[in-house]
């Protein structure tokens, strides 16, 4: 490689993305109001007025996407008796990194009595993207939350595949200290191809997960009896006080609607930038 070339690769890796929130939330008079918050970098956090007694977070990325060497770091506490949910301004886009992984590190606390929902509008993997994304969650025995995820496998509305990139998503749930629930997806290579086969995707092109916390048998059989409306597939299970559902599809509108039809189940008040 050339010296000019090699200047401005330079260049382009001491110029990646960086951004970070930090904020914490407390209940005062049963009115939950923000407390401390830091940011820093590409990265922003706006509250809207609030509907009811609860705080609602809305994340900006000022960077306009998330590119191969960026780094974006999301933490959060939400004290006891506190009410907070979080979504984003809009779809999360990875972009193609030929150098390298984009990091995005969320930690969530939730305290007694208290409830968090995590409900991000869609993020979207272009093709060659490479990201690796890590989730830290710590719950009292008494809190409760509603994190939900969708990742789309190229822009399906474009007619755009992708087919080649590095996708890695590691979960880790702590309740009262006890780890119940601990999960890495690796992705990577012909991502497309490995989507195609009938055991991982079937040819599907957005995947998603619903974690609610507590969740029981009772919440699994409402979600089924209104699997009859389903446009992708959809599988729900209980286990260590906690349900899951996983969702497949063969794009990012069939899933969304099967999503907001698992949280009305769950009587959850769905943002109001999910509605637009």
């Amino acid at each position: 490689m050339r010296s000019d070339a090699l200047a401005i690769s330079s260049v382009f890796e001491a110029n990646r993305a960086r951004g970070a929130v930090r904020f914490d939330v407390h209940a005062r008079d049963g009115v939950t109001r923000r407390g401390a918050l830091h940011e820093s970098g590409s990265l922003r956090v706006r509250f809207p007025s609030p509907e009811d007694d609860g705080l609602s977070g809305v994340f900006v990325n000022t960077a306009g996407g998330v590119a191969g060497g960026d780094r974006f770091d999301i933490e959060i506490s939400a004290a006891d008796s506190s009410r907070l949910t979080l979504t984003t301004a809009a779809a999360e886009k990875i972009y193609r990194a030929p150098g390298a992984v984009a990091q995005l590190n969320i930690s969530l606390k939730v305290g007694a009595d208290a409830h968090l929902g995590w409900l991000p509008q869609e993020t979207i993997l272009f093709d060659r993207a490479r990201v690796h994304r890590r989730f830290d969650i710590e719950l009292d025995n008494a809190a409760s939350l509603l994190l939900c995820e969708i990742v789309v496998f190229g822009r399906t509305a474009m007619g755009e595949r992708l087919e080649q990139g590095e996708f890695v998503d590691r979960w880790r749930l702590r309740r009262g200290g006890k780890l119940i629930f601990a999960e890495t997806i690796r992705l990577d290579g012909q991502i497309g191809e490995k989507l195609a086969r009938s055991a991982v995707a079937k040819a599907g092109a957005a995947i998603g997960t619903a974690l609610m916390v507590p969740g029981d048998e009772a919440l699994v059989e409402r979600i089924r009896e209104a699997s009859g409306s389903f446009a992708g597939e959809v599988g729900i299970s209980a286990w260590n006080g906690f349900a899951m559902a996983r969702f497949c599809a063969q794009d990012a509108a069939r899933l969304r609607a099967d999503m907001m039809a698992v949280l009305a189940c769950t009587g959850a008040a769905l943002p109001r930038l999910w509605l637009n």
